[in-house]
């Protein structure tokens, strides 16, 4: 087995961040970032638990995260359940559960062929009788020690965890739920947008408390429709082709004039963090847009680093991922997604105290 302690991956500063609960900074609207970029857990810690898990949030702010992230998909009597995908093989043990072995089912989700189970296939009670799995066990073996530990989360139990961690840390946490698959979940009948919404108004969430993302611009825009929704929207854009279901591309929607587009119903865009180095113009027209700009998704392991950042042989060895994220912090973004927030703050918290004071500041 892979040695890939977490002394030796983080560093003494991210070994003592994830032991003891660092101190609180000071409560930011989850629009702002005036301590320098905001850092988002992405599916919480999921570098050191297993993603979407109460734990894995849990420890994402207690390493100074401030905003979390659930990916939403829709269960059979219409809950939304938080989950990378809605096929769930690879996060739950339903495999090994040989009361849904009937279950196992071949779809087309998105143009793609996907054989497994599925989160629209079960109720929200079946689902709660699953328990949670590292969805990478081979990159992050270390992970696997939490296997089978928590259940299937809701959304709604996300909000309620986002709204207890602020309390006990003193701060605002907000959620930063995303839309998954919404074109598909709404042929089935299982629009995600309406019980979303819904949930936003009934728990008051405004925009220090919730931000809300998809891939999909029908979504957001269907979002955007809603009434008495007060939160900020974020188009998060991919690396070639476009949306699920749309006919622009992700090199259009990038171009001054897609951006524009993109402001209309949104604040922020999500691009890849390969989009903006070597200095590209998107950040710079994001910006002039009125859009803020937040890159995705920054991990440690080697496999995900720049190649001049990556160190030893092993490519789930831990490279210099600090690096990475100064990087992206001296060109300007305002958040980084990802699985590592520890790593992310500590990189924050030396790059503000030792030239942070330059950044150009961005209105909006």
């Amino acid at each position: 087995m892979r040695r890939r302690s977490v002394l030796l991956a983080a560093g003494a500063g991210a070994t003592a961040a994830l032991s003891a609960p660092p101190s609180a900074p000071p409560s930011r609207a989850a629009g702002s970032s005036p301590a320098g970029p905001l850092v988002i857990g992405h599916r919480g810690a999921a570098g050191w638990r297993p993603e979407h898990t109460a734990s894995s949030y849990t420890l994402a702010v207690q390493c100074g995260a401030d905003w979390i992230e659930p990916d939403l998909v829709a269960t059979r009597d219409h809950h939304l359940v938080v989950r990378h995908e809605n096929e769930i093989s690879a996060t739950t043990d339903v495999a090994r559960r040989p009361e849904f072995a009937g279950r196992r089912t071949t779809k087309t989700v998105d143009g793609r062929s996907v054989t497994g189970w599925f989160t629209e296939d079960f109720t929200l009670a079946e689902l709660k009788t699953l328990r949670a799995v590292e969805r990478l066990p081979l990159v992050r073996d270390r992970n696997t020690v939490f296997d089978g530990r928590e259940r299937v989360l809701t959304f709604q139990e996300v909000v309620d965890l986002a709204r207890g961690l602020s309390r006990r840390y003193g701060r605002t946490v907000a959620v930063f739920p995303e839309t998954k698959h919404p074109t598909y979940f709404r042929s089935l009948g299982l629009p995600l947008e309406p019980v979303l919404a819904e949930a936003v108004r009934r728990g008051r969430l405004g925009p220090r408390e919730c931000v809300i993302q998809s891939f999909e611009p029908s979504s957001l825009l269907r979002l955007a429709e809603e009434e008495r929704l007060r939160v900020p929207l974020w188009q998060a854009l991919g690396t070639s082709g476009g949306p699920y279901g749309h006919s622009a591309t992700y090199a259009e929607m990038t171009t001054p004039a897609g951006l524009r587009a993109i402001a209309a119903y949104a604040r922020w865009i999500g691009p890849d963090k390969s989009s903006l180095l070597p200095p590209s113009p998107l950040l710079a027209d994001a910006h002039a847009a009125g859009l803020r700009v937040g890159a995705y998704t920054f991990r440690a392991e080697n496999r995900h680093l720049p190649a001049d950042l990556r160190r030893g042989t092993d490519p789930d060895g831990f490279g210099d991922a600090f690096a990475e994220y100064e990087r992206h912090y001296a060109l300007g973004v305002d958040a980084v997604v990802t699985d590592f927030p520890d790593l992310a703050v500590i990189a924050r918290d030396a790059w503000r105290e030792r030239d942070g004071d330059a950044r150009p500041r961005t209105k909006g």
